[in-house]
């Protein structure tokens, strides 16, 4: 297996160093204006990453919307990654999945009472429709935006997952970074995401010490806050169900469609119910075979009790899906994920620290 993977490195390597190279020079025609980056008269919070893969970006940009939403009058702007549509388009009671996305649509359905969303592929345009068509705005934040650099943000938030810093990776394909780590000095605030809750002030250190972070950057770190259960189909749900009260005499499918499921899996570790999971891609648009694979798989639990837990964002989509079976609808379930920061000793609070360079 090692020298498997020492070929694999060797083939790599070479596309990695073609691709790192393609990146370094379109950025650095931004750097030197050939590119240009469009600022805009109101304050514009772009939240990213550098790698592929699940950083928490949408837990993240809704807690700052929770933070700031009686604040400022905000604005959220998505490309809408994988839905069925092209152009600007603001969240409304009539969106789905397949018209905006199913990020943005699980944001509006939390915040579409005090926070607009939209959509556009073009981010530029997005902010220019947002300031045209609601003037009252004062903040705008872009969900993934860091490899955007046709916006220059007023605050740039950077993500690393601890469990893949960014100085311990690659560029893709031999890694899972989109630009070299170089990169996160474009950023104003670094959060460290999905850390244990019990991480230490030495390991915080660590991170900081290998990030070599600039003065004027600031970094955090965050970790998962886990909800109760909450049914996907509430309708066809007759009984409320407590995670505690699931037994071992029960068992679960842990449904999951998101690029890193290992948190959401090991969440589950320490309960005492059987456990199976049921993986499918980033944003899986559930086919009539996936469904009958899930019906066919649930039927096939012993035990006293069945359930499915899904994610939340899994939950949008299996929710807008009129296929999905109904004999199971009253069995799933979907957990939400919110973000907690953690204390440091580096003196920071991301909430003050973020309005002040808003304001700055």
């Amino acid at each position: 297996m090692a020298a498997l993977d020492k070929y694999l490195r060797y083939v790599l390597t070479p596309f990695s160093w073609l691709y790192g190279f393609g990146v370094y020079v379109r950025n650095k025609l931004f750097d030197w204006g050939i590119l240009k980056e469009v600022s805009f008269d109101i304050p514009v919070v772009g939240v990213g990453n550098i790698t592929v893969g699940g950083t928490g970006k949408t837990p993240h940009v809704e807690y700052i919307l929770e933070c700031l939403r009686y604040k400022r009058n905000i604005a959220v702007l998505s490309r809408g990654y994988k839905r069925k549509t092209r152009g600007f388009i603001v969240a409304s009671a009539k969106s789905t999945p397949d018209s905006i996305g199913d990020e943005p649509l699980q944001i509006y359905e939390k915040f579409g009472g005090t926070v607009k969303v939209a959509v556009c592929e073009s981010r530029v345009k997005g902010v220019r429709e947002l300031i045209r068509q609601f003037p009252k705005l004062d903040l705008i934040v872009l969900d993934d935006s860091f490899q955007h650099r046709y916006i220059k943000p007023k605050v740039n938030i950077m993500l690393m997952d601890y469990s893949r810093p960014v100085y311990s990776d690659d560029i893709l394909p031999l890694g899972r970074m989109r630009e070299s780590s170089h990169a996160k000095y474009r950023a104003d605030m670094v959060i460290t995401t999905k850390c244990p809750a019990d991480v230490s002030a030495l390991d915080m250190r660590l991170v900081s010490k290998h990030l070599e972070l600039l003065p004027y950057q600031k970094l955090y770190f965050s970790t998962f806050v886990y909800g109760g259960l909450i049914p996907v189909f509430p309708d066809d749900c007759t009984e409320r169900v407590l995670l505690n009260d699931i037994s071992e005499e029960d068992s679960v499918i842990l449904l999951t469609g998101v690029a890193n499921p290992r948190p959401f899996v090991n969440h589950f570790r320490s309960f005492p119910f059987k456990k199976k999971v049921l993986h499918f891609p980033d944003h899986h648009d559930f086919k009539k075979s996936d469904l009958h694979e899930i019906l066919s798989k649930f039927n096939a639990l012993s035990g006293k009790r069945k359930f499915i837990i899904t994610t939340e964002k899994d939950a949008v989509r299996i929710s807008h899906n009129p296929y999905f079976p109904v004999e199971i609808r009253p069995y799933i379930f979907y957990i939400p994920i919110g973000v907690r920061m953690l204390e440091t000793n580096f003196g920071y609070d991301f909430v003050p620290d973020l309005l002040q360079a808003i304001e700055r």
